[in-house]
């Protein structure tokens, strides 16, 4: 038995970093890694995805560009082998980066293979038997796929990440984030791209008429959508596979040539040997955690996806933030501080913070709205991409903000300015004594402030 001071399970995006200050503590700590070493983030995840959006961008800005005055003579064509080398060349740098980080710092063993526990602090890594007071689990989650797709040839948002072709007509199931950035991608690409989604509309956890927004954006680009629709299951049709659905109107069944399942996550301790070291999951299994990120049994911690308390990188490196500065920072810092946030990477993009409009109105809290659409906004207008717009939500009583939506150009990065604000814990009249600089998008959001009305 090898014995350490703490060994980490899993390096994607809280893992090393937790192991670093651990090892920077003087403390002997040892990482564990089964696969691919950066975790879902880096490798099939937000480097990989954003590094083909990009590219899809590229060609869809090819296709318009006498919107602006330029001409390209010929058709514009997708290479989509070219496409997928330049992301592997991305994910290859992330990738092996992490990974010579680790086996370069000090105080720190990396051991790749399978980590199970065997004891509340004894892990098994093959042959290998380690040992440790203090326990990191950060094993991240995987696609799950519902019953019905058993036999046939689905991809889902790891097996996409190998295609190096434009598939005929990608069916999706899932109308939610995974489904919605692979399809406008696809698209753009010059795939016939169909989503299907149970629901009654897209990306159900937010308000209407974000979804509402969203389904035209992506409907004005050629993508077709089947909502109320049960997928009760798919199967090969020769080298196509075929979709039953059972859907209020339209056929029963979709034919494709390749189908993307984009159902949702879960995480990846079914293999873990939770039971053997009695640490306590719930139904889903996801890990059961404080608001500090402990488990049930001391000494052992979880991170990241596997958790359940967030389902993104930067949520993941928060829960990094909080675990360091309990244990080393004598900082009191919990989960319940963290303030919802998320992008949408479509084009453009989804900007989220804070409550939506439907949680403000059930909070009954006496709030005020304030709303302006992208087609108002000059820097919208001069860059030829006006769709979506932003909406504000202030508590009427203090003055601070409780949410913000902002879909449109950049309004992945647009939405930071709030979000600070709401963390500075000031009124949203911080805000408007600011002065921005012209022409941005960021401009207008004093101007929508000014223009709060009730929400009624």
């Amino acid at each position: 038995m090898k014995e350490f001071d703490a060994i980490i399970i899993g390096t994607g995006q809280a893992g090393p970093s937790i192991a670093a200050r651990c090892a920077a503590e003087g403390l002997k700590t040892a990482i564990v890694e089964r696969k691919r070493f950066g975790g879902t983030c880096v490798n099939n995840g937000c480097t990989p995805t954003k590094a083909l959006v990009a590219s899809a961008r590229s060609a869809f800005m090819a296709r318009r560009s006498s919107d602006y005055g330029v001409n390209i003579e010929g058709e514009i064509t997708v290479d989509m082998k070219a496409v997928k080398a330049r992301k592997d060349k991305i994910v290859n740098q992330s990738t092996t980066g992490v990974e010579n980080w680790l086996k370069n710092t000090e105080n720190m063993t990396v051991f790749e293979g399978h980590a199970r526990f065997e004891g509340a602090h004894t892990v098994s890594v093959g042959e290998e038997l380690l040992k440790a007071d203090k326990i990191f689990i950060n094993v991240g989650g995987r696609a799950y796929v519902p019953e019905g797709f058993e036999g046939v040839d689905y991809l889902d948002n790891s097996s996409i990440m190998d295609v190096d072709f434009v598939p005929d007509h990608l069916i999706i199931i899932g109308g939610s984030y995974i489904g919605l950035e692979f399809g406008q991608m696809y698209r753009r690409f010059g795939s016939q791209v169909t989503i299907i989604e149970k629901g009654p509309r897209l990306v159900g956890k937010e308000d209407e008429d974000v979804s509402d927004e969203i389904r035209k954006i992506l409907e004005e680009e050629g993508i077709k959508f089947r909502f109320n629709a049960t997928c009760l299951g798919a199967a090969m049709d020769g080298d196509q596979v075929k979709v039953n659905v059972d859907c209020k109107s339209g056929d029963n069944e979709i034919l494709g040539s390749h189908l993307l399942v984009a159902t949702g996550r879960q995480p990846n301790t079914d293999d873990l040997g939770l039971e053997k070291a009695g640490i306590a999951a719930n139904e889903r299994g996801f890990i059961t955690v404080d608001y500090h990120l402990r488990t049930n049994v001391d000494g052992v911690w979880a991170l990241g996806d596997c958790n359940g308390r967030g389902a993104f990188t930067h949520t993941a490196y928060n829960d990094f933030e909080i675990v360091a500065a309990n244990l080393f920072d004598h900082d009191p810092r919990k989960v319940s501080d963290r303030i919802t946030c998320y992008g949408l990477f479509i084009d453009p993009a989804l900007g989220r913070i804070g409550m939506t409009e439907n949680e403000v109105r059930k909070s009954g809290k006496k709030a005020l709205i304030g709303t302006r659409t992208m087609k108002r906004i000059a820097r919208a207008k001069e860059k030829g991409e006006t769709h979506g717009f932003m909406k504000i939500l202030i508590d009427a009583e203090t003055h601070k903000i409780l949410g913000a939506t902002i879909l449109g150009i950049e309004g992945d990065e647009i939405i930071h300015s709030l979000l600070d604000i709401m963390y500075a814990d000031a009124p949203y009249t911080v805000i408007q004594r600011a002065v921005h600089i012209h022409p941005t998008v960021s401009e207008l959001i004093p101007t929508t402030l000014a223009d709060l009305k009730p929400l009624e």
